[in-house]
């Protein structure tokens, strides 16, 4: 099992795209701040979609600006399409990802494309970014959502998945990720996934898993994708966030919770995990009322705990 990982925190975007007021722009960049400092090393610090479709995310562009002058700290943002691309490679982002949706009936319902009109965008994408100056390229990457199964067409098979994630590799993209965009997975499903995603685009092609809590077992999937040799796992602070086109969804894994676990194994994560439980205070009184969930954060860490060495 691998000794080190990283945490990508969504909270930024994927938490706040869920929840129905908008947080202010001074709010986010305390909190994005606040958190690097704790030593989370990747932020997805929010979403280059119409601001009339979540306004929660209109800010995007200076909060990606706010977020380069960190130092270390890689800055990631969710694209939709190429026009988001556009926007993205102008903001400087480090890396973009671009949500594919394996269930056909959830790709049309969230962005309005079939699987082959998705594969043509994530191709002028993946061209786009080869055109920019050397050095000046972000890092391009596709999330295979609702991989686990999907709220509107039920379990989506894996060869089907498979069979998407080899096309877009073949599209241009340097990585996929598998996302439980739903809460559906359970751990042996995220090892028969892993296993049959990692023979059909190669192992070093699928670092990151995307995993929901809303079943409970949000932790246990994380142990099934470490396992199998998984380096990256995204969470939310405070548990923040769904995708709000799978109806019924949510639940982010607790990055409290998370890097405590992980912390506790041994496995480093670089996080300062009594800094981290601090900057809950920042996203409560920016959301008075929100629930935040994690049992870290309500339980306290145990007398004597000891982060895992570097």
């Amino acid at each position: 099992m691998t000794k080190s990982v990283t945490i990508s925190e969504v909270g930024p975007r994927d938490g706040l795209q869920s929840v129905d007021r908008v947080m202010a722009t001074e709010a986010k960049k305390a909190w994005i701040k606040a958190e690097a400092e704790a030593g989370v090393s990747e932020i997805e610090v929010g979403s280059f979609v119409p601001p009339a479709l979540l306004p929660q995310m209109a800010d995007t562009a200076e909060i990606v600006a706010f977020a380069k002058t960190i130092p270390g700290l890689e800055v990631v943002a969710l694209i939709p399409n190429v026009k988001g691309a556009e926007r993205a490679i102008a903001c400087g982002v480090d890396k973009m990802s671009i949500p594919f949706s394996m269930s056909e009936t959830h790709s049309i319902n969230n962005v309005r494309k079939d699987h082959p009109a998705m594969l043509a965008e994530i191709r002028a994408i993946a061209d786009l970014v080869a055109q920019q100056p050397a050095g000046q390229r972000p890092y391009f990457e596709v999330g295979l959502s609702t991989a686990f199964g999907c709220t509107l067409e039920g379990p989506v098979p894996d060869d089907q998945i498979a069979r998407l994630a080899e096309a877009a590799m073949e599209a241009g993209v340097a990585e996929c990720g598998l996302s439980d965009t739903t809460g559906y997975a359970n751990p042996a499903q995220v090892t028969r996934l892993v296993r049959r995603v990692k023979a059909a685009i190669g192992a070093d092609k699928l670092n990151t898993l995307h995993l929901h809590n809303t079943r409970g077992l949000g932790l246990a999937n994380v142990m099934a994708g470490l396992a199998e040799g998984i380096t990256t796992f995204d969470s939310s602070l405070g548990g923040l966030g769904g995708c709000p086109f799978a109806p019924g969804a949510s639940g982010n894994i607790v990055t409290e919770d998370l890097v405590f676990m992980l912390e506790a194994m041994g496995i480093d994560t670089g996080i300062d995990l009594e800094k981290l439980l601090k900057v809950r205070d920042i996203v409560a009184e920016a959301l008075p009322g929100e629930p935040l969930y994690g049992f870290t954060p309500d339980a306290g860490l145990p007398l004597g705990f000891q982060k895992a060495a570097a």
